[in-house]
């Protein structure tokens, strides 16, 4: 019978793996086009991946949890069905199918799979689902011993796997250290920031920008913002629209390295980063940014932001960002030193913005209200002059920056 192969797919620029978070269809299930066929987690975003072909599920290659390389083989399917498949009360394949999935059952309750010698001889058998489910909470085979099985023989099952994380947590929090295995999306995020370092020579430079005028805007001004389009109006639309008006001068910021190739983008699409509250950090992406005036830039950050916190962002709300802005300065942080988002070779933190006493340029004293910004740069393409020079032009920019005309 022809098979088709199911690759991991390609989930973003910069992603080379996934996580497969569940099995939707197991062997010998049939399966239609666009019918989903696994869940797969990156450090990104979650998705659901449909079959591309209609037939029967010949082979599962991984288990869940397993992380598995971009373009590996992960699964094969049986293509050439001729039964009506809708009709499964009279379908001959469906009852064929009934047969093999109680096989199937049989196979995975009775076949030991492993088998490791506890005390006074007796043995304990993980089926393959337990054996993921310890590898993914980094559980070894010999503490799988100490779990009470209550399946058939004694065998431990899913709930009793369940059970034992949740009790060992507990215990292990009584005895003064609560102990939480990574999930997909930070093992994904944490090996991301490590290859990011190792690819690019980081380097920062930081200033302050006086945000006096912006702020006294913001404040007359929120109000008739939020009854007019439905949302609170920050600082962030201010600070990227000036980070995209900077970025049109510098083209070797707005870019990438490939190889011993310099890639110029043609467009600006700005990333900025999204505290998701128990999902990470998520950098959704506006596209042709710099074809956007201020309330455009604000309406489409607004609806980003949305769809990331309600997690419905797609792959292509993700892709294809050339810079990046984050603001540490929600939470209150000064200043910060980020990570570059590969393959772009820069990215801008805006710090929290607090009044200062300032000295100016007659000597006088003012309160002001002040940030700082850090331009962290890929020093294989970016020079600290012209990482020091665009930080220059985009707080020079910032400064001279007239909101009235903007709305």
């Amino acid at each position: 019978m022809a098979r088709q192969q199911i690759v991991m797919p390609k989930m973003g620029e910069s992603i080379t793996t996934g996580t497969i978070t569940k099995w939707n269809k197991n062997i010998g299930d049939e399966i239609l086009v666009d019918e989903i066929l696994l869940d797969i987690s990156t450090d990104k975003v979650e998705s659901e991946i449909p079959s591309p072909f209609s037939g029967k599920v010949a082979a599962l290659l991984f288990s869940e949890g397993d992380t598995v390389d971009v373009g590996n083989v992960i699964a094969e399917i049986e293509d050439d069905l001729t039964v009506d498949i809708k009709d499964k009360s009279t379908s001959k394949l469906a009852e064929v199918k009934k047969v093999k999935e109680e096989e199937v059952k049989v196979k995975e309750e009775d076949v030991p799979i492993v088998a490791v010698e506890i005390k006074e001889n007796n043995r304990k058998f993980f089926t393959p689902l337990v054996k993921a489910m310890a590898k993914l909470h980094n559980i070894s085979l010999e503490e799988l011993t100490k779990i009470q099985g209550t399946g058939i023989a004694g065998r431990v099952n899913k709930q009793d796997f369940e059970k034992y994380l949740k009790n060992s947590k507990q215990t292990s929090s009584q005895a003064g250290a609560n102990i939480i295995p990574m999930d997909n999306m930070r093992k994904a995020i944490a090996s991301n920031m490590v290859k990011s370092k190792l690819t690019s020579p980081h380097v920062n430079s930081i200033a302050e920008v006086d945000l006096t005028h912006i702020v006294k805007f913001r404040e007359s001004f929120k109000n008739e913002f939020l009854q007019q389009e439905g949302f609170k109006l920050t600082y962030t639309p201010f600070l990227i629209y000036s980070l995209i008006q900077t970025l049109k001068g510098f083209p070797y910021i707005n870019a990438s390295v490939d190889g011993d190739n310099i890639v110029i983008k043609n467009e600006i699409n700005l990333g900025f980063a999204v505290a998701v509250p128990g999902n990470g950090l998520v950098v959704p992406v506006v596209k042709n940014a710099d074809g956007l005036n201020l309330l455009g830039l604000a309406r489409e950050l607004n609806t980003l932001i949305v769809k990331a916190r309600d997690k419905k962002l797609t792959m292509k709300d993700l892709s294809d960002g050339t810079f990046t802005f984050t603001n540490v300065g929600t939470f209150g942080t000064l200043l910060a030193t980020p990570i570059i988002l590969q393959p772009q070779v820069g990215i801008y933190a805006a710090g929290a913005i607090q009044k200062r006493v300032v000295v100016k340029q007659d000597d006088s004293l003012a309160v002001r209200s002040m940030m700082y910004g850090t331009h962290t740069y890929d020093h294989r393409l970016v020079d600290g002059e012209m990482g020091g020079m665009f930080l220059y032009k985009l707080h020079d920019y910032l400064e001279k920056l007239n909101p009235e005309t903007l709305f």
